[in-house]
């Protein structure tokens, strides 16, 4: 098969599967909620260990600091380290994680990788063991994996400890370690973010 013809199929194969993730997420992403969709009288969450069907050992754990500082910051409720302390409690899965190519050079080598994870998330009412909320919710970032296709002046880079002649100066490889790192770190920021706010309105 041509490379031409490889890309193309690529490319359309990722237009469909991210059609079909913003299908998945409902009502995507959401303004930080001050919790108006939580029980009034709810003050105390715990957060049970997302399982994890990926293929990537312990990216639950990691997932996990996230979600918690989510909460956390919102100051609507209070973290506790035990189900039977809890009004509230949070479950879910890690559905999916995965990186594809959208971005290639002129002669068909990857200048631009997309990233993308899918979670399964519930809020249950421990009292009453009724479940208030259930979703399935998808974050999508994407990373550079050259110098030349590092947006310097992007919010996504200006979050990261790099300058524009630090990247300049990486070889490929480094910068596309660098900006990978950089790139999960945002999805499962963005993730959380989705889930706290999504969770504490009802979608």
């Amino acid at each position: 098969m041509a490379s031409g013809t490889w890309i193309k199929r690529t490319r359309v194969g990722f237009a469909a599967m991210l059609s079909a993730l913003l299908m998945l997420a409902g009502c995507g992403y959401h303004f930080a909620s001050a919790g108006s969709g939580l029980p009034q009288d709810a003050k105390t969450i715990y957060v049970s260990r997302f399982s994890n069907a990926s293929r990537f050992t312990g990216f639950n754990d990691q997932f996990m600091r996230y979600m918690k500082d989510q909460i956390a910051e919102h100051k609507r409720l209070q973290i506790v380290d035990e189900p039977k302390q809890a009004d509230l409690l949070l479950t879910g899965q890690i559905l999916r994680v995965e990186t594809v190519p959208v971005g290639f050079n002129g002669v068909s080598e990857v200048s631009i990788y997309q990233q993308y994870m899918v979670v399964r998330a519930q809020l249950q009412d421990r009292h009453t063991d009724k479940v208030l909320w259930a979703n399935v919710l998808s974050s999508i970032n994407q990373f550079p994996t050259v110098s030349s296709t590092v947006i310097t002046t992007s919010p996504e880079f200006l979050q990261q400890n790099l300058r524009s002649q630090d990247i300049a100066n990486l070889p490929d490889i480094q910068v596309a370690q660098t900006q990978q790192a950089a790139s999960s770190t945002q999805m499962m920021t963005k993730m959380a973010q989705n889930i706290y706010s999504a969770m504490s309105e009802g979608f």
